[in-house]
């Protein structure tokens, strides 16, 4: 699966599957970052995030997290 930053559900699930005893909330932006960057599939530039965009990406996280 191709992912961007706008992709942010997509993501999350790659993010909970991967992480699944990380609590989202306890992520730094430049780890999230960092962490969304080196996921298979993810293909976007690494300088197009910005706050906004990783914070959605971490309240769906959170939603996955907290689902599971």
């Amino acid at each position: 699966m191709r992912m961007t930053w706008r992709d942010a559900e997509d993501i999350a699930i790659a993010l909970s599957e991967k992480y699944p005893e990380t609590d989202p909330l306890s992520v730094r932006f430049t780890d999230l970052h960092r962490q969304v960057t080196e996921l298979p599939g993810f293909l976007d530039d690494p300088k197009a995030s910005n706050e906004s965009l990783l914070e959605a990406i971490q309240m769906a996280w959170l939603d996955e997290y907290r689902n599971r």
